[in-house]
């Protein structure tokens, strides 16, 4: 990995010329991998659905993701760490039993109440919410059942 201005010391860390700090940096390591799919990996800020990748660089629809019948689109009304009823608007009315959110590595997104009102209104049974490694098996285990599912997820923090 190669950053400017920062010399590789070694595979995990950096050093930035002129400073006195070393920028520790976490390995980019898979938090989720399952060949089967439709979700086959998830590590920090980069999905691969069906073979694609999507991800904070710019690959595919971007880190923040939705998925409905099947189909990957981003999640784009995501914005700050709390989920509110207008970013829902990709999943409503989708005729969908349950919904998975993936609330982040580190569970960092929040759902409000009138958000978690909303989607229990519109009528869907079931509302999952788990840090999004855990959140893309739930994903899958769920389509693998038949159940009607959407998936929302956060691709970092």
């Amino acid at each position: 990995m190669s950053h400017p201005g920062v010399s590789d010391y070694n595979q995990d860390t950096f050093i930035i010329p002129g400073s006195h700090w070393e920028i520790v940096m976490e390995k980019r390591c898979a938090m989720f991998e399952d060949s089967k799919g439709p979700i086959e990996s998830f590590e920090w800020g980069r999905f691969t659905i069906h073979g694609e990748n999507h991800s904070m660089e710019g690959e595919g629809v971007g880190k923040d993701i939705c998925i409905l019948n099947g189909e990957v689109r981003a999640w784009a009304a995501r914005n700050g760490h709390t989920v509110k009823p207008h970013m829902l608007g990709l999943v409503l009315r989708a005729d969908v039993d349950v919904l998975v959110i993936g609330n982040g590595v580190y569970g960092k997104l929040k759902i409000t109440q009138a958000a978690r009102k909303v989607i229990r209104e519109d009528g869907i049974e079931q509302l999952i919410i788990e840090e999004t490694p855990d959140a893309c098996a739930t994903y899958n285990r769920l389509v693998r059942e038949g159940k009607r599912v959407a998936f929302l997820a956060h691709g970092t923090c």
